[in-house]
C-alpha cells in the first residue's frame, strides 16, 4: 500500500454502502482521474457538524450486556474515529454510512439540555443513573465548540439527579467545576477508556482522541478530586493490546481508579468490512492473524450477537484474557475500596427547581 493512500488521521479508511438504503453513491475512477489532471481534491476529508432536533433525548437501554438502564447522547457519530466501535453501525440510522461517515458528519443536538430538563421534571420520572454517553462520546472535540455535555451536566447538577459518563478525551477536565459539586452529593462517576500504553497503537487505532498519558492524567486529577473513576480497558483486541492487560490495570490502577472493565472486541454489523479493510492498511504483517484471533474468539465469525457471551468471547483465546483480567485485579485492584453506588435519593425534592420543605 503506497503511503499516501491510507489517510491519516481517520479510523475508518473507506465509506460503506448503507444496508438501509436503496441507492448508493460512489466515487468513480473518471472522476478521481478529472480531480488529479485539475490538481483538485476528490475528498476534501473536513468534519461537518449537521444540527438536527430529536423530540427526546434519554433512551432506555435494553441490553442484558450493559450495564446501563438508560442513556443519552448529545452527539451522533464521533470524531475520534476508534476503527472498532459498535456504534458506527447506528449512524446507519440517520441515512448515512459507517465508515467516514460516522467520523465526519457529526449530528448535533443543541436543544439536549432543555430536553434533558424536561425528562428530570416530568412527573412520572424516578431518579435512575442516565449515562453519558452509551454510544458516543460525550466529550469528542465537538464539546469543545457547541458545549452540550457541560449544559447537561448543568442541568443535572440543578435537579441533583445521578449520572455516569463514558469518554477518553481529557476535554472532561473543563467541566471539574461541576463534577465536583455533582460528586459532593454522589451524584456522578466516570469510566474513562484507555485501550492501549503505545502511542503508536493508540494513534492508529484511536486517531483523534486524547494521548495515553493525558488520559491517565485525567484518572488521577478525577481521583484526586473524589470523583470515582472506573477504567475502561475496553476492547481487548487479540494480536493488539490483549498483551497490555497487566501493564494497563496496573496504570489505571496506580492513577487513582477504583477498578475495571473490559470486553472481548467483536466486529458486527458494517463493523467487520471497515476494521478488515483498515487492519490491511495500517498493520499488513499482521493483519491475517488479528483477524484469524478474533474469529477464534466468536466461533469462527468476527462477530457474536448472543447475549452474554458475544462481549466476553469463548474459546481458548478468550480464555486467556480472562485469565489475564482475574489475575489483573486480584494484583491491582485487591485493595481498592468497592465502586460507589450513586445516590437517587436526592432528586425528587429537587424535581421543581428547588427542595419541597415536606
Amino acid at each position: 500500500m503506497k503511503e499516501e493512500d491510507y489517510i491519516k488521521g481517520r479510523g475508518a479508511q473507506q465509506n460503506v454502502p448503507n444496508r438501509f438504503l436503496k441507492h448508493i453513491y460512489e466515487t468513480r475512477d473518471d472522476f478521481l482521474e478529472f480531480c488529479r489532471i485539475e490538481g483538485e481534491e476528490a475528498d476534501k476529508n473536513k468534519t461537518q457538524y449537521i444540527p438536527i432536533f430529536p423530540k427526546t433525548i434519554v433512551n432506555k437501554v435494553t441490553s442484558p450486556d450493559v450495564g446501563m438502564l438508560y442513556s443519552m447522547n448529545p452527539y451522533q457519530g464521533c470524531e475520534h474515529g476508534c476503527i472498532y466501535c459498535y456504534a458506527r453501525n447506528s449512524h446507519e440510522f440517520w441515512g448515512y454510512g459507517a465508515g467516514l461517515d460516522f467520523e465526519r458528519k457529526i449530528l448535533i443536538k443543541e436543544d439536549a439540555p432543555k430536553l434533558l430538563e424536561a425528562k428530570l421534571k416530568h412527573k412520572n420520572w424516578k431518579a435512575e443513573t442516565i449515562v453519558m454517553s452509551g454510544n458516543t462520546d460525550c466529550y469528542q472535540p465537538a464539546e469543545k465548540k457547541f458545549k452540550i455535555t457541560r449544559g447537561c451536566l448543568e442541568v443535572f447538577l440543578k435537579y441533583r439527579h445521578p449520572v455516569g459518563m463514558i469518554t477518553k478525551n481529557a476535554l472532561i477536565l473543563r467541566d471539574l467545576d461541576i463534577l465536583s459539586e455533582l460528586a459532593k452529593d454522589h451524584l456522578v462517576a466516570i469510566n474513562v477508556s484507555i485501550t492501549s500504553l503505545s502511542e503508536e497503537t493508540r494513534r492508529i487505532l484511536e486517531p483523534r482522541t486524547a494521548t495515553i498519558k493525558r488520559r491517565l492524567d485525567t484518572i488521577k486529577t478525577l481521583s484526586e478530586n473524589n470523583i470515582p473513576v472506573n477504567a475502561m480497558l475496553a476492547p481487548i483486541i487479540p494480536g493488539i493490546n490483549s498483551h497490555e492487560i497487566m501493564n494497563l490495570a496496573k496504570a489505571v490502577a496506580d492513577h487513582g481508579a477504583l477498578s475495571f472493565a473490559f470486553t472481548v472486541v467483536r466486529l458486527n454489523g458494517a463493523i467487520g468490512q471497515i476494521f478488515t479493510d483498515w487492519i490491511k492498511k495500517a498493520l499488513p504483517d499482521r493483519a491475517e492473524k488479528v483477524l484469524h484471533q478474533i474469529q477464534e474468539c466468536h466461533s469462527g465469525t468476527l462477530n457474536d450477537s448472543r447475549f452474554g457471551i458475544r462481549s466476553r468471547g469463548e474459546g481458548k483465546i478468550a480464555t486467556q484474557i480472562h485469565d489475564l483480567v482475574r489475575l489483573a485485579r486480584r494484583t491491582y485492584f485487591k485493595d481498592k475500596p468497592p465502586f460507589p453506588k450513586l445516590n437517587k435519593e436526592l432528586h425528587e425534592r429537587y424535581k421543581k427547581g428547588q427542595m419541597k420543605l415536606f
